[in-house]
């Protein structure tokens, strides 16, 4: 089967499909092999695997995890892309699955069941911009068995994720995925791999997840709270930040005393605390 990497394997199946990209989808084939080969290998994918695929476009990437995958659940929003997939793209592989779904509404800790015995599966998606930070944060929070997500996100989401203290893309989205995971960029993408092109740099990026948190927050729902308020004014000092928020109602005389034993300043920001801190700053509040 010719390979859906090549651009012009791609445009033949768009045209012969008639098929016309959707703005409100992000979508935004791949159409590299290297980068391909790359995102099978930051994965670290093998035939033991149950591999979730998110968006899986016309099978491009579906069919490379289908070669390197046990088994292969790929759930797809548009409905104009499942004929291309189930009647041309995928109709070799007998490991894979096509499911026409929002991934936001599947109960995937179900499918982890069913399909994998609850064992924990690994994510693999070339995802829509726009909604990048819902799905990763939900499949996070959801605490669905994963062992890694590997992802094509924007640059500048992928530099957001593994940043650290002090610097500016360092944010909630940074501390929620540390809490979760390890994050490590395994490749940056450059605008011409895609088609159509789109206006900004890419990264696939692998979250290893963690068997445990790095820190222990003895409420990491009010943890979270916290750093949101903390970062959502985030060039105000940490106290007017927590003390001006719905998200927290706070005290300035409590958040004040709770820096004064952590031996913080009482003008630190919230972009100069490290998750650990956080966490201290949690159980000293609650």
């Amino acid at each position: 089967m010719a390979t859906l990497g090549e651009p012009k394997n791609t445009i033949e199946i768009l045209n012969k499909y008639h098929f016309i990209f959707q703005k409100k989808f992000g979508q935004n084939f791949l159409i590299d092999t290297h980068v391909l080969e790359k995102i099978i290998r930051a994965a670290e994918i093998t035939k033991e695997d149950l591999v979730l695929e998110i968006g899986p476009g016309i099978g491009t990437m579906t069919q490379y995890l289908c070669e390197s995958a046990r088994e292969v659940v790929a759930v797809e929003i548009d409905r104009n892309l499942i004929p291309i997939l189930t009647e041309d793209t995928l109709k070799d592989y007998d490991n894979v699955t096509v499911i026409n779904e929002d991934i936001l509404k599947l109960d995937i800790n179900k499918l982890v069941q069913e399909r994998n015995a609850g064992r924990p599966i690994k994510v693999v998606a070339n995802l829509p911009y726009y909604i990048t930070t819902p799905i990763i944060m939900g499949l996070l929070e959801a605490h669905v068995p994963l062992d890694n997500i590997t992802v094509m996100v924007q640059k500048e989401v992928a530099d957001r994720m593994q940043a650290g203290p002090g610097s500016k893309d360092y944010g909630a989205l940074s501390l929620a995925v540390q809490y979760y995971a390890e994050p490590y960029i395994a490749a940056n993408v450059p605008q011409n791999c895609f088609m159509p092109r789109p206006n900004v740099g890419s990264a696939v990026i692998r979250l290893k997840l963690h068997s445990e948190p790095p820190v222990q927050a003895k409420d990491d729902r009010f943890m979270f709270r916290l750093i949101r308020a903390a970062f959502n004014q985030r060039r105000k000092t940490l106290v007017n930040s927590l003390a001006n928020s719905p998200e927290t109602a706070l005290s300035k005389e409590a958040v004040l005393a709770a820096l004064q034993q952590m031996e913080l300043s009482p003008t630190v920001r919230g972009e100069e605390l490290t998750l650990a801190q956080f966490a201290g700053l949690s159980e000293m509040l609650l």
